[in-house]
């Protein structure tokens, strides 16, 4: 089975979702039960699997928490070049 990681890293995003994510006061069920209003199937387990860098980040999710969280999608991105 082929592994999905880039440089030890299962996404990207993981730090920048759990800033953007308290800074708007929001749990992790809060963001999911928001995930699930725009039909995507996740649970406050696997918000937090992303935060601790152990699960993918869809591309879909990827919009759909720009668009709950008020940022654009280069803001949750902006720790790619520090993975390099």
């Amino acid at each position: 089975m082929k592994r999905l990681e880039y440089l030890g890293n299962k996404n990207i995003i993981h730090r920048q979702l759990r800033e953007f994510r308290q800074r708007r006061g929001l749990t992790q069920s809060d963001l999911a039960a928001q995930m699930q209003v725009m039909n995507v199937t996740i649970d406050q387990q696997m918000i937090s699997k992303i935060e601790n860098n152990t699960r993918i980040v869809t591309d879909f999710e990827l919009v759909c928490f720009c668009r709950i969280l008020g940022v654009d999608e280069r803001k949750l991105l902006g720790d790619f070049d520090d993975t390099k």
